[in-house]
């Protein structure tokens, strides 16, 4: 059994704005330091506490790999993509600046953040994504019938018509939350200089409305390279705070590359 630290124990915690070029846009996502994991309840306590859709628990590792889990508000997932980047952020301008890139060991494998350009290289594991007949409850969470509905593992994912069908969309959160998976993309063909636009809802997992989705697009990346032909997409989530993806396919795995800007530096007490 995982002790838990001392009652008072600080603990350092950064909020870094993931997937973005500047404050209040992309993805907040929380990382708290710690030497280890504290029992799971606690550690659950503080992702309630932050509130946000992510809280990323970071425990450095003596070979140079540090080891990273992810929670909601309200349950441990087993892949966050922005909550990678934003610890890969916190490794590379806070922890270790002199270092280019960094290895988290996770319960999805190991996956590297490397500087690169104005930001960072995410390499996550690519989604095999099965079409299936749409249920006619997502047509009904959804307030309209996708042209195409496929699924991910824990995933629904939603083809629309247009670009615009996937800004307007207002679903029903409460049915999304009851439908047979986690979450639902929502997805079509981009506009401007976008290939793809997207949208994720998982309040199953308390988190009514995502910003912006690395592990979706774990899936998006090869789904929509299958339908273009092209390895390389550029992608946007349009979610109120909106973030820009720069994605690339590479065999089984889904290179993602975004910036991240700090927002918060402090300490917790546990």
């Amino acid at each position: 059994m995982i002790a838990s630290p001392p009652p008072g124990t600080r603990a350092r915690i950064w909020l870094v704005d993931a997937f973005a070029t500047r404050r209040f846009t992309g993805n907040p996502a929380a990382v708290v330091l710690l030497e280890e994991f504290a029992d799971d309840a606690l550690l659950q306590a503080v992702a309630a506490e932050n509130n946000l859709a992510e809280t990323a628990f970071l425990v450095p590792g003596e070979d140079g790999r540090h080891r990273l889990r992810w929670f909601t508000p309200v349950v441990e997932v087993p892949l966050c993509g922005h909550a990678t980047l934003a610890s890969g952020a916190v490794v590379l301008e806070r922890l270790e600046p002199g270092r280019d890139e960094v290895v988290f060991e996770t319960a999805s494998g190991p996956l590297t953040v490397a500087r690169d350009g104005d930001g960072y290289r995410m390499d996550l594991p690519a989604r095999t994504v099965t079409p299936v007949p749409t249920p006619p409850a997502l047509t009904a969470a959804l307030g309209v019938a996708p042209v195409e509905t496929a699924v991910d593992g824990g995933n629904y994912l939603a083809l629309l018509a247009t670009a615009d069908d996937v800004r307007s969309l207002v679903p029903d959160l409460a049915a999304i939350a009851r439908l047979d998976r986690t979450g639902v993309v929502v997805t079509a063909a981009g506009d401007g200089p976008y290939d793809l636009v997207s949208r994720y809802f998982a309040p199953a997992k308390g988190v009514p409305e995502d910003p912006v989705t690395g592990g979706a697009h774990c899936a998006l990346v090869p789904f929509w390279a299958a339908r273009t032909g092209r390895a390389e997409l550029l992608a946007h989530q349009a979610s109120r705070r909106g973030g820009e993806l720069r994605c690339r396919l590479v065999g089984d795995r889904v290179h993602l590359h975004g910036a991240c800007v700090f927002y918060l530096e402090g300490e917790i007490q546990l």
